[in-house]
């Protein structure tokens, strides 16, 4: 079976080290973006940070607890 030759078109992207604006959108509105996030996915947050408040928590006073114990 003979090769078939195929022309290729190769693209190459590169930006100038003169460019400033290399990602603005980015910083753009991000107190908003950050609002937006939050309230978006208030629910999931919540049901990461409670366990792990709760854990940290109840160390704490189990460790005070332990710490205390020699006093009864």
């Amino acid at each position: 079976m003979g090769k078939i030759p195929v022309k290729m078109k190769a693209v190459q992207y590169a930006l100038s080290p003169y460019q400033q604006k290399v990602m603005p959108g980015l910083w753009k509105d991000l107190p908003g973006k950050l609002t937006h996030k939050v309230t978006e996915n208030w629910i999931n947050a919540s049901l990461l940070l409670v366990p792990l408040v709760g854990v940290y928590s109840y160390v704490n006073w189990y460790q005070e607890k332990e710490k205390l114990e020699h006093r009864y």
